[in-house]
């Protein structure tokens, strides 16, 4: 009972740290004493005494349990992630360690020493040095702390072959030390229950072809996992939103924050973009860091009656709009039988619910989590967020958990600081808006028939307003609950005001492309027909390009359900699905369609849907129901979309000539987008390397210097397309700071002006330059759509 120490009943996490901290540290103690005695001839002695124990202690378990509950899969982490990421700060903590001693010797010695010692100087530097760095670790600036302590430090990296068997002795030594029981409270007359709070397995994955490969991960036990949902409210969150405006960006590490290592581009390593970025003369970048600096300058602030409302709901168990059950689906009892097809049909039940509870403690800690970021907030007057840029151009914020670009109860949560007399413009499109959120087919209606709908269920919103828990609820029938309840409040205000043009609104109001990419296609090709299927043409009412391709399936699926069962296989699934077709069905398929979405990835997309409504109980039939609905979809894109297929072609036609120096020149598909951004596709060959440590066989991968030419192909034209996007956004941003208001119309405008540029010819000019060897497909034939016909459509972005 002793070496299966237990934790005190305190608050959860802490007890069970507290628990776990003293056998943990006894063990390390020991492993250190043979490594001294060299009575351990294992590859990570040299590193592993390097430390003292009770900190290595704290920083194994504290680092496995922040993977656990941010970075892990439901509930586990994999072996070699948890392996390299405590090896990486174990070495980052010794060389901290190594510094505070050695400075720490020089000040003991410094009393020996006689005046005007030559060497004085330098120990008042050092004692100088030393007291920077315990300042700045007080400040958490770990980053700063990191570069002091490298300058100083002149021994050699461990490698990554060292951190990997460091991190995973330390990780068994954690499994064999770490037990948990029920809490007291919970505990029954019967004998303890006291197991290992966290499991080695292995796990198997079935890759292309049949090839499986086998990985291990880490799974903590359901108590635990249930003290990582509850601790996540208390954990620290870096990047956190800032409450001074960013620093504006002037390079590729300078810029947004204060302190916290900062980059204008996310590169994951990839040095080849880097490198790329930073040579290019920074007069170039301009145009990309004024449209950051403007994204990075918007105040933000919570919406405190929003948030009052979320708490309650969390508070109360979840559930209700959208937000997940906070409770685990209770497993199926087996049945009481020999009967091996129920057995089987049983245990498989058992697998798909543990795979649920997984997936909901994950989806509960990420609640948690951006719950922690809104309460802290939520007294703020205001905050910002820093943002930078993918490789292919597009912007994000640079803080994870609630952002502006989040889900509903992000959107929900947070509204602009700086508010706004509404007017009338502000009214009318405050009421379209709440339309738009309420969806269910009314956001698909002309702009003054949603302003009808609104206007038709006044009572519904000022109930929902007044009483959104309590009252008729109406508000959780919207597609988009929380965005949709704080206008209901604003428009309440507003309406019931003696003066509703001067209420004031910190509301944002979303504008949202018809299906972008198509749109990006269809200004490409000039096609007119596909033009008008995504709204760059005015019309009475928005054209719903879902809509047309979920009729055009729908269209399909009749006339195979009409076939013999025998013959066609297919046509009992095409009758059980008739019914599901809907816009719903298809929507994620067909946005995705222009950015190179599989079989396979449309196959799972529709099968999540099918699962959402429980259409299809049988996980076999379900399966096989999603696979022919797949299939219908992309045929039925293929039949609506030539125009867009035919400006895809000619770009992956592109990469396939570049497929040749890709593979003999190992050179990867780059581009500059319209705003001067180069972008390197940073696809490479992954080596594995397979390090044997005492806990498993780890494999590591590295990025090696070979080009993945495939991908680099196949990944091109969505890549292209994504830069677009990106520009048009950030051209957006940038017109709209300038002219301080009017953003739908400058979107149209920088539409139109984007387009407006010979953006294939510039490209095909790029690679003729780059590679004048090769012959390159002529410019694929355009129609006669007018841009400047955007200029006149009100349901472009809408």
């Amino acid at each position: 009972m002793c070496e299966q120490k237990l934790a005190p009943n305190l608050p959860y996490m802490k007890s069970l740290f507290l628990g776990w901290f003293e056998p943990l540290r006894d063990k390390i103690v020991a492993e250190q004493e043979l490594c001294r005695q060299k009575k351990h001839k294992v590859a990570y002695a040299p590193y592993f005494d390097q430390l003292p124990a009770d900190m290595m202690s704290v920083i194994t378990m504290h680092k496995l349990m922040g993977l656990l509950m941010t970075g892990g899969e439901n509930g586990s982490a994999r072996v070699v992630q948890a392996a390299c990421l405590i090896g990486d700060a174990i070495e980052q903590e010794v060389r901290i360690h190594k510094f505070l001693e050695k400075t720490k010797k020089k000040k003991v010695n410094d009393n020996t020493e006689t005046e005007g010692d030559s060497s004085g100087t330098a120990v008042h530097e050092q004692d100088k040095l030393r007291k920077t760095v315990t300042n700045l670790m007080k400040k958490q600036k770990l980053h700063s702390v990191r570069k002091i302590v490298k300058k100083q430090d002149d021994s050699k990296p461990w490698g990554q072959d060292a951190r990997a068997k460091v991190g995973s002795r330390l990780i068994e030594l954690l499994l064999q030390t770490a037990y948990i029981q029920p809490r007291a409270d919970q505990l029954t007359d019967g004998p303890p229950d006291i197991r290992p709070a966290f499991v080695h397995s292995l796990k198997t994955v079935v890759k292309e072809k049949n090839i499986s490969r086998r990985y291990g991960v880490i799974e903590c036990d359901p108590l635990v996992r249930k003290g990582l949902e509850r601790t996540a409210r208390h954990m620290v969150i870096p990047y956190m939103p800032m409450l001074v405006p960013p620093v504006k960006w002037t390079g590729f590490d300078k810029g947004a924050h204060l302190f916290l290592p900062s980059y204008v581009m996310r590169t994951h390593g990839a040095r080849q973009q880097r490198d790329v970025v930073m040579r290019v003369p920074r007069k170039q970048l301009e145009p990309v860091f004024e449209a950051l600096d403007t994204l990075g300058s918007n105040k933000w602030r919570v919406n405190n009656k929003v948030l009052n409302v979320v708490d309650r709901i969390w508070s109360s168990g979840g559930r209700l709009a959208h937000l997940v059950d906070r409770n685990d689906i209770p497993l199926p009892e087996k049945p009481d039988t020999e009967d091996e097809a129920l057995l089987r049909k049983w245990r498989w039940k058992v697998k798909s619910v543990k795979k649920d509870n997984r997936e909901r403690h994950s989806q509960r800690c990420d609640v948690e989590l951006k719950f922690a970021v809104a309460r802290k907030m939520k007294d703020e007057e205001g905050f910002f967020y820093p943002h930078n840029l993918d490789f292919r151009g597009r912007a994000y914020p640079m803080h994870p958990y609630l952002n502006h670009l989040g889900s509903d109860v992000c959107r929900g949560i947070l509204e602009f600081a700086e508010g706004r007399p509404l007017g009338k413009s502000g009214i009318r499109w405050l009421k379209i808006h709440l339309a738009n959120l309420f969806a269910g087919g009314v956001d698909k209606l002309s702009l003054e028939d949603r302003i009808a709908f609104t206007e038709n269920h006044l009572d519904d919103i000022f109930d929902s307003s007044d009483q959104p828990l309590e009252g008729r609820r109406w508000w959780l029938k919207a597609e988009d609950p929380f965005q949709f309840l704080a206008v209901c409040i604003n428009l309440s205000e507003a309406l019931r005001s003696s003066s509703p043009e001067t209420t004031m609104s910190h509301i944002p109001v979303h504008q949202d492309g018809s299906c972008n990419g198509l749109q990006h296609y269809a200004a490409l090709g000039r096609d007119k027909l596909g033009a008008t299927a995504v709204n760059l043409v005015a019309g009475e009412k928005p054209a719903d390009v879902y809509s047309g391709i979920a009729a055009r399936v729908l269209d399909i699926m009749r006339k195979d359900a009409q076939k013999d069962p025998e013959v066609f296989p297919d046509a009992l699934r095409a009758r059980l699905l008739i019914n599901q077709v809907d816009r719903k069905l298809v929507k994620q398929t067909v946005m995705t369609s222009v950015y190179g979405v599989t079989y396979i990835g449309a196959r799972d997309q529709i099968k999540r849907r099918l699962k959402e409504r429980n259409a299809i109980a049988d996980d076999t039939e379900l399966f096989g129901a999603a696979c022919y609905a797949a299939k219908i979809t992309l045929t039925a894109l293929g039949e609506m979309f030539q125009a867009a297929r035919s400006i895809m072609g000619w770009l992956g036609d592109c990469a396939k000539v570049c497929e040749q120096i890709i593979a003999s020149e190992n050179e990867p598909v780059q581009w500059t987008t319209p705003l001067g951004l180069p972008v390197v596709q940073p696809y490479r060959k992954l080596g594995r390397h397979l390090v044997k440590t005492s806990l498993q066989v780890l494999t590591l991968q590295r990025e090696t210097e070979t080009i993945m030419v495939k991908r680099q192909r196949t990944a091109f034209p969505p890549n292209f397309v994504h830069s677009l996007d990106g520009s048009h956004m950030m051209m957006t941003a940038v017109a709209c700071k300038k002219a301080g208001l009017n953003f739908a119309w400058i979107l149209r405008e920088k539409f139109v002006e984007l387009y407006e540029t010979p953006i294939l010819e510039n490209l095909l000019e790029s690679f003729q330059k780059s590679f004048p060897t090769l012959s390159f497909p002529p410019l694929p034939e355009r129609g006669d759509f007018d841009l400047k016909d955007v200029l006149e459509s009100p349901y472009f972005f809408n």
